[in-house]
């Protein structure tokens, strides 16, 4: 237990929930104007092959984090284009986007570096830089100072000040209307579209941003699909959240732990009682939500709970009835893989049916004449 929580785990964590969070907030302003977003793995995956890129040539961590941003709002500006003016099928747009972004880099990647697989590696100099850059020399080297990027403040600050505008400004107040009840808000002089526009545009930038810090933050070079799914888990954040700024940067923390454990379980013997712990909460979960759903007609969380105990408690006790009395045992790298997603299904399956989106989200507006 000693081997796997530490306080690597809790560095790891913030490292891996950054473009989690700066996705989400992204997708957080386009749905709450009501325009679906699932299009932010191609987003971060557009502004991660930019951003090093552009930083290969430019040798500029910066200017790369400005060009991943517009590539993102560029893109985005094509989804708000087909959603918003020819009123596509907003899910169909996102998934045409994703799966685009899974061949363009490695298309463009093969015409600029002549390698399909990922672009040149980038001087560390050249990459984001971690706070300890910008503090006074004689403050000590601190670990939250070396080991966190300044994207991490970054993201913490958008979230803060998302807050804030999501419901202290007039700007946050139309962009909840047009998600919530478009007719009102066009009957108060609120120009919809330009406000979906907008929130859809942010939205590229932001999942720009994440996906800057996973090619010349996290990483020193683009490598194909190197998002391998955020995009789709920080949906998932999105909707666990409920479209709330601070719930969301909770979930992706939440997400971002799942990813940490999974790194650091890799190779290490884990003691069988805790397995079996582990292997009980799920049993139990999925058990849970079954009751949930059979149990429809009463709704009596006591009965749902009662029948879960009982069930997964007999499962679990079948499961580990013939086991040996092994001390410890090392886990297949491909399970330990699987955690985060895992993660993300149960807390879809669990929660996705108390979160309440935009009333307005994904249906298109059409201006009455």
């Amino acid at each position: 237990m000693r081997q796997i929580f530490t306080i690597s785990l809790l560095f790891s964590t913030i490292r891996l929930s950054t473009p989690l969070v700066l996705a989400a907030l992204g997708g957080l302003y386009s749905e709450r104007s009501g325009v679906i977003n699932i299009a932010l793995e191609g987003l971060m995956l557009a502004g991660a092959f930019t951003a090093a890129s552009v930083t290969y040539y430019a040798s500029s961590p910066w200017v790369g984090l400005g060009a991943a941003i517009l590539a993102g709002a560029l893109v985005a500006y094509i989804i708000a284009l087909a959603s918003i003016r020819f009123k596509a099928d907003q899910v169909v747009t996102g998934t045409g986007i994703n799966i685009m972004f899974l061949g363009l880099p490695a298309v463009l990647s093969g015409s600029l570096f002549l390698s399909s697989g990922s672009t040149p590696q980038i001087p560390k100099e050249n990459l984001l830089p971690t706070l300890y850059r910008f503090v006074p020399t004689f403050v000590p080297a601190w670990r939250i100072l070396t080991e966190v990027s300044v994207i991490s403040l970054l993201a913490l600050v958008i979230v803060l000040v998302t807050r804030h505008v999501l419901y202290r400004t007039p700007f946050g107040l139309r962009l909840r209307a047009v998600g919530e009840n478009p007719e009102a808000a066009d009957a108060a002089g609120v120009g919809v579209n330009r406000i979906r526009y907008i929130g859809v545009i942010l939205s590229g930038a932001l999942a720009g941003i994440g996906g800057a810090y996973l090619s010349i933050g996290q990483s020193s070079l683009f490598t194909r699909n190197m998002t391998a799914g955020r995009g789709f888990i920080a949906l998932a954040a999105l909707i666990f959240g409920k479209w709330r700024p601070v719930q969301t940067m909770l979930a992706c923390l939440l997400f971002g732990f799942a990813d940490a454990l999974t790194i650091q379980l890799q190779g290490v013997p884990v003691s069988v009682l805790f397995l079996r712990i582990g292997v009980g909460i799920l049993i139990f979960l999925f058990i849970w939500f079954i009751a949930h759903q059979v149990a429809l007609l009463n709704r009596n969380r006591i009965i749902e709970l009662s029948t879960a105990v009982v069930i997964s408690g007999i499962l679990w006790r079948m499961l580990f009835a013939t086991s040996g009395g092994m001390d410890k045992v090392e886990v297949p790298v491909q399970f330990i893989q699987m955690i985060p997603y895992v993660v993300t299904i149960v807390v879809l399956a669990g929660f996705i049916g108390q979160s309440r989106a935009p009333r307005a989200l994904g249906i298109p507006y059409q201006k009455e004449r």
